[in-house]
């Protein structure tokens, strides 16, 4: 039997008004309601199983994101599932590459988001046909298989397919142990929740003794706005949380973290060469879902610069937590000097959401790319046609974005 064919795509424009607590917000971005462009793809299988995936988003432009989708749509829909994962890397090159399209791209911006979203749903609905998380479909997938789904174009100065092969096949070593160690382990984290830059002080200082209750020992602070607030702040949470855990920024030594905003592989691939960054900061989203996000891992493998995923928004800590899972098991094989963002927000909203113990991602067991929200959530956080919407604009609590 056969995967089916794609019958439908639909997306729908998900916000959350977290910019009324200030959720979310550093010096760039004062006010995010966290959105997302969800995508739902459903196909004519038997099975009736469906696959949901999202690109992250802040409020206002969600709505470009999701006329993209649209636009992409029709090289989805029709489509024969087989046919894709077979061929996956001419598909992604068939989604980034349509001759109109690709004008306001390529590979970047409100297309490739929509590009993501895409992929993220078809990585979701093939990893629950397999009946298994996605971080396992990929950690059990043959060295090939896995690189067919990668588009090497534009990277091959910095990383060939048979280099990324000899990755693969060494990674292959230790591989059961290091699956073993994830399981019972997890994935170590850090917090971004206790210091957005829009909380005040007292807040500040709660959120950072409740995540020492709960054994949190590594801290992010927002900054940017204002360098003697920075310093002050910095100086209250450092107080807050003793000299032996870790405040992700130290005045001498530090390492640049870069790629919550890095557009495609080429830009990853040129901030290698240059030796410009300390650490990989991958996007699940901002990136073109799996696909893209393999090659940066393996070019950072190749680079011997470790990956630290952004994580956090919508629905992120749900999809990187495979991705970096996958990283350690299969092509990094190490924990040295690695960490990836846990944000405590919203994850009541998702079918299946992280589970965090002893401050670290814990493999998920539910086969699927953990992006299917609650048709509960996803139907009253809908702009703007929600209930939750419709009343706050009826109150006129915020303005429409």
């Amino acid at each position: 039997m056969g995967r089916g064919r794609i019958t439908e795509l639909t997306v729908s424009d998900i916000r959350f008004p977290t910019s009324l607590a200030h959720h979310g917000s550093d010096a760039m971005h004062p006010d995010p309601d966290y959105s997302a462009a969800y995508v739902v793809i459903e196909t004519d299988a038997p099975d009736g199983l469906k696959g949901y995936g999202l690109t992250f988003t802040l409020g206002k432009g969600t709505e470009v994101v999701v006329c993209a989708v649209n636009a992409l749509s029709v090289h989805v829909v029709n489509k024969d599932l087989d046919e894709i994962i077979g061929n996956f890397r001419g598909f992604y090159r068939q989604l980034t590459s349509d001759g109109q399209l690709r004008w306001i791209g390529p590979e970047k911006g409100a297309v490739h988001l929509a590009t993501s979203a895409i992929l993220n749903a078809v990585w979701d609905l093939w990893a629950k046909q397999e009946r298994k998380p996605l971080w396992k479909l990929l950690v059990d997938m043959d060295p090939k298989q896995l690189l067919s789904c990668i588009d090497f174009r534009y990277i091959t100065d910095a990383l060939t397919e048979k280099e990324a092969y000899m990755i693969l096949q060494n990674g292959l070593t230790g591989k059961k142990e290091r699956e073993e160690h994830m399981l019972k382990y997890g994935y170590p984290a850090y917090t971004t929740s206790c210091a957005w830059l829009g909380y005040p002080d007292q807040q500040l200082k709660q959120l950072c003794t409740e995540a020492l209750k709960d054994g949190w020992t590594r801290f992010k602070v927002k900054v940017g706005a204002d360098l003697q607030d920075d310093i002050r702040r910095c100086r209250l949470v450092r107080q807050m949380i003793g000299p032996e855990n870790i405040l992700a920024l130290t005045p001498l030594g530090i390492g640049v973290a870069t790629g919550e905003q890095c557009h495609n592989r080429v830009i990853f691939k040129q901030l290698l060469q240059a030796q410009a960054l300390s650490y990989v900061q991958v996007d699940s989203c901002r990136l073109g879902s799996v696909n893209e996000n393999l090659s940066v891992l393996l070019m950072a493998k190749r680079f011997q610069i470790p990956v630290c995923p952004h994580a956090g928004g919508v629905g992120l800590c749900e999809l990187v937590q495979h991705l970096i899972i996958f990283d350690y098991i299969s092509v990094s094989g190490s924990l040295n000097n690695r960490m990836c963002e846990y944000v405590d927000h919203l994850h009541e909203h998702f079918k299946y959401p992280v589970t965090i113990k002893n401050a670290s991602y814990m493999p998920p067991q539910a086969a699927g790319y953990s992006t299917e929200m609650k048709e509960d959530s996803a139907r009253k956080y809908q702009f703007p046609q929600g209930e939750v919407w419709q009343k706050l604009l009826s109150e006129h609590k915020i303005q429409l974005k």
